[in-house]
């Protein structure tokens, strides 16, 4: 299956995100915020990510730049997502 990690502070956006893709069949993990989407990336190795922009604290280019650094993670496509 599939694994897809959103990041998405709004909770609207990222509930209905999550409910489609889950309808899809795909094993959705989520996050709220930077900092929890950049730890559930190093603990589950999605198969792709999805990140809003902007976000309190770590935004999505920090996320990025982040697991773009990190050999486990650096090849995980990712999608910047915004509003």
């Amino acid at each position: 299956m599939t694994k897809v990690l959103i990041i998405e502070d709004n909770n609207d956006i990222r509930e209905n995100v999550v409910e489609i893709l889950n309808l899809s069949g795909y094993s959705v993990f989520e996050a709220d915020n930077g900092k929890k989407g950049t730890e559930l990336a190093l603990e589950n190795r999605p198969d792709i990510i999805l990140c809003d922009i902007m976000m309190p604290g770590i935004d999505g280019y920090g996320v990025f730049e982040i697991l773009h650094a990190i050999e486990e993670t650096k090849a995980i496509p990712f999608i910047f997502i915004t509003a």
